[in-house]
């Protein structure tokens, strides 16, 4: 198993607890993003990055998984290639993307994303917060420990 990390739009205290959690199981982690990023020295933790343009980082973590890696991604459409790719997806806010629930929140994004593009201001996700970072850091720890990692 190895961890992927969607990691343009990825908060830094999602990083923190992830780069805790591979060294304390001893899993791999790769970083991807279109920009440079700063990882911590460490044998399990690299950091790729792509050109810059839309899905060049969603394409490059689905082609590099394999079935049963997981996938750290805020991105829908990406978690749903991950799922098809038999990966797991989790979002920083700790809420793990399933074969059961990923349909309705890819229907659920498309009919925002209709609602913005005719000039309704839905908001957006609102800020990460202590209770996020805790319910992120508890399923990480969950799927790991169901993946045998710990």
């Amino acid at each position: 198993m190895h961890i992927w990390v969607d990691a343009d739009a990825c908060p830094r205290i999602i990083k923190d607890i992830l780069f805790r959690a591979v060294e304390r199981v001893g899993i791999g982690m790769t970083l991807v993003a279109n920009q440079p990023m700063s990882v911590p020295p460490s044998r399990l933790i690299r950091a790729i990055q792509v050109s810059a343009g839309f899905d060049v980082a969603d394409n490059e973590i689905v082609r590099r998984l394999e079935a049963d890696d997981l996938v750290i991604t805020a991105d829908i459409p990406l978690a749903a290639e991950v799922i098809a790719k038999g990966g797991h997806a989790l979002n920083p806010r700790g809420q793990i993307y399933t074969k059961e629930n990923i349909r309705e929140r890819l229907n659920m994004r498309d009919f925002m994303e209709t609602l913005r593009s005719t000039g309704v201001d839905t908001g957006g996700p609102g800020s990460l917060g202590p209770r996020d970072k805790q319910a992120f850091a508890n399923a990480l720890d969950a799927f790991l420990a169901k993946q045998g990692a710990h």
